[in-house]
C-alpha cells in the first residue's frame, strides 16, 4: 500500500507542477480505441479495455521509480524506442520546466499479484501509463507491449503527425514458459556481430529471452579460444559453401552478451561434441577419433566426426574450451551439443558425456544437451532438448531432468515453408505458417508440463549465407513460436493470431526484415486517423 500511495502522490505532483499553460491545447477526439483488438505479439494473459486513448505527443514524460536498479535504463531505451518510431522525443526523468501533460510512469511495484520475476501490469488512462513490475526484466517485457500499441504511422505521414493515440485499458501479464528461446547456427555459415545483433532486437520485441549459439561443428569453429589458437586460425577458415567463414573474437562475444543482457536475453554458447567435431580435429589433429584422415569440410553430410573419447588430453582441451566460454558467459547454461554422433561407440558416447557433464558443473554452469545425451548416466539439473526423438526425451524424464521443447517436424526453422520455399530443407516436414503455430507444447509427446522448461525454435544454417536469408526463415514463423513461449493455451487461436500477425507488416517493413509474405496471411498496413477539434 505504501509504494501505491508513494505512485499516486508522484504522478499527482507530476502533473500539477506543469498544469499550468499559456494557452490551453485543442480536445482531441480519437477513432474508436479498442485494446483488445490491439496487435500485441504475444498475446498477454489479460486484456481489459476502457475504449479510450492515451494522447501520446511532445507534452508526454516517462518518470520511473528513483533508485530502482535498471529501471531508468528501462525508461531510456522505451524513450530510444519511441524516437526511431514515430521521431518523438520524449524525456526521462526530467526535471526541467517544459510543459507536461501527460506522463508514463515505470514504477517497481510490491505486488504479490505479479508472480514471476517477468510479470507486469500495464495501466493506460487518459492522462497517464502506469507500469508496475516487481523487476527490471519485467518492466522491459511490458515496455515491448507498449511499444507494439503505439501506432505504426507511413513514413509520407509521419511529418504531419502531432499525436498518436494509445487505446486505454489494463493489461495483466505473465508468461507461459521461463525459457523461450531461438537457436541460430553461426558454424555452417557464420553471421556477423551486426548481424546476430539485429536478430536479437527483433527477438526481443517478442519477448524471446534465449539465444543460443551454435559456435562450432565439421565445417567451422566460431570462436576465440586462448589457450588454443588454431581452433579460429584453422578451424574458422571454411564453412558450408566454401567461403572464407569468420569467427568470433572474445570481445566480439562479450559484445554479443552484453546487447542481449541489456534486452534481458540469455546468450547460450553451445560447443558440439564428440560428434560435429571435424572442425576442432582438424585444428588439433590428437583429437580426432574416427581413425580417418582429416581436411577442412565445407559439405552438409553429418555424423563422420566424433573426438577421441578415451584420451585424457581431450578432456583437457574440453575443459580449457568450457573454461574460457564460461568466463564470458555471465548465463547459467552451457550446451554440449551430443547429436548424431554416429560414429562415437555407445559405450565411449556415455563416458563422454558423463566426463563433460562434470566439467560444466566445475565451471559453474549448468548442462544442457540435444536429446540424445539422455542415454548417459546425467544429473537430473542436466537439460534435454528434444529435437528428434520422444523416447529420449522419456528416458530424460526418468531421469529428473528438464526438457526444452524443439521437435524438428514442428519447431525448426530451417524446415522449408513449402515446395516452393527458396531456402531451408525438408527432412524432418514442410512447415508452413499455420502449422508451426497450431500445437500444442504442453501437451506435445505427452511430456509432463511441469517438466518443460519452455521452447525453442532452432535456425540451422547449411541453406543460408546472410541475414536476409536468415529472416526469410524465421520471420514469421518465430513470431508464433514466441507466442507458444508466453501466451497460454486459451489464448492461442489460428484466427485471431492471423489477424494480429498481418499487422505485424509495417513493424517488419521499418525493420526492413525480409520475412516470407505466406499466403496463408492477409498482410495489412495499419492506418491510423484522428480528428482535433477546438476548444468552445
Amino acid at each position: 500500500m505504501k509504494k501505491g500511495y508513494q505512485l499516486l502522490t508522484t504522478i499527482f505532483l507530476i502533473l500539477l507542477v506543469f498544469a499550468c499553460k499559456e494557452e490551453p491545447k485543442p480536445r482531441i477526439k480519437f477513432p474508436t480505441t479498442d485494446l483488445s483488438k490491439a496487435n500485441m505479439m504475444p498475446k498477454p494473459l489479460k486484456i481489459v479495455a476502457t475504449n479510450n486513448a492515451f494522447g501520446l505527443d511532445r507534452y508526454t514524460a516517462i518518470y520511473t521509480t528513483k533508485g530502482a536498479a535498471g529501471f531508468e535504463s528501462v525508461g531510456n531505451f522505451l524513450a530510444k524506442k519511441i524516437k526511431s518510431k514515430i521521431d518523438l522525443d520524449i524525456p526521462v526523468n526530467s526535471e526541467s520546466q517544459e510543459p507536461v501533460e501527460r506522463v508514463i510512469y515505470i514504477n517497481q511495484s510490491d505486488s504479490l499479484d505479479l508472480e514471476t520475476p517477468e510479470a507486469y501490469q500495464l495501466y493506460i488512462n487518459q492522462d497517464s501509463i502506469i507500469l508496475n513490475s516487481n523487476t527490471a526484466e519485467g518492466a522491459f517485457r511490458g515496455i515491448q507491449t507498449l511499444r507494439q500499441i503505439i501506432p505504426e504511422i507511413s513514413n509520407d505521414t509521419l511529418a504531419e503527425q502531432k499525436i498518436w493515440p494509445v487505446p486505454s485499458g489494463k493489461i495483466i501479464d505473465n508468461p507461459n514458459f521461463e525459457y523461450r528461446g531461438s537457436m541460430l547456427d553461426v558454424a555452417r555459415h557464420f553471421f556477423s556481430v551486426k548481424d546476430v545483433k539485429k536478430y536479437i532486437d527483433l527477438l526481443s520485441y517478442y519477448k524471446i529471452n534465449v539465444l543460443h549459439l551454435h559456435l562450432s561443428d565439421d565445417q567451422g569453429w566460431r570462436i576465440e579460444i586462448k589457450s588454443w589458437p588454431k581452433l579460429t586460425e584453422v578451424g574458422g577458415s571454411t564453412e558450408v559453401g566454401g567461403e572464407a567463414g569468420g569467427f568470433y573474437t572474445q570481445e566480439d562475444y562479450k559484445e554479443i552478451v552484453a546487447y542481449a543482457a541489456e534486452r534481458y536475453m540469455t546468450i547460450i554458447p553451445e560447443i558440439d561434441m564428440p560428434g560435429h567435431t571435424n572442425a576442432a580435429s582438424v585444428s588439433y589433429p590428437f583429437l580426432n577419433g574416427n581413425g580417418k584422415p582429416l581436411k577442412l569440410y565445407e559439405g552438409m553430410r553429418v555424423g563422420f566426426s566424433t573426438f577421441d573419447t578415451k584420451k585424457d588430453t581431450v578432456y583437457s582441451f574440453i575443459d580449457d574450451v568450457v573454461r574460457e566460454i564460461s568466463e564470458i558467459t555471465p548465463g547459467p547454461y552451457f550446451h554440449i551439443g551430443g547429436d548424431e554422433s554416429h560414429v562415437t561407440k555407445k559405450k565411449d558416447y556415455i563416458y563422454f558425456v558423463n566426463r563433460v557433464e562434470k566439467i560444466v558443473q566445475k565451471h559453474g554452469k549448468r548442462m544442457i544437451g540435444w536429446d540424445e545425451v539422455a542415454i548417459a548416466n546425467v544429473d537430473s539439473t542436466s537439460i534435454s532438448q528434444w529435437w528428434a526423438s520422444e523416447e529420449n526425451a522419456k528416458k530424460a524424464i526418468k531421469k529428473g531432468m528438464k526438457i526444452i521443447m524443439s521437435p524438428a517436424k514442428k519447431a525448426y526453422l530451417d524446415m522449408e515453408y513449402d515446395t516452393l520455399s527458396k531456402h531451408g530443407l525438408h527432412w524432418a516436414a514442410y512447415i508452413p505458417v499455420d502449422t508451426a503455430y497450431v500445437w500444442t507444447p504442453e501437451t506435445f509427446g505427452n511430456i509432463p508440463r511441469k517438466k518443460i522448461l519452455g521452447i525453442e525454435a532452432p535456425l540451422w544454417s547449411e541453406t543460408i549465407s546472410n541475414i536476409d536469408e536468415l529472416e526469410y526463415l524465421a520471420f514469421p514463423r518465430i513470431i508464433g513460436y514466441s507466442e507458444l513461449s508466453w501466451s497460454t493455451e486459451e489464448n492461442r487461436d489460428w484466427e485471431d493470431y492471423k489477424i494480429r500477425l498481418a499487422n505485424q507488416a509495417p513493424f517488419l517493413d521499418r525493420m526492413d526484415v525480409k520475412y516470407y509474405p505466406s499466403k496463408l496471411i492477409d498482410w495489412k498496413k495499419s492506418k491510423h486517423t484522428y480528428e482535433i477539434i477546438e476548444k468552445d
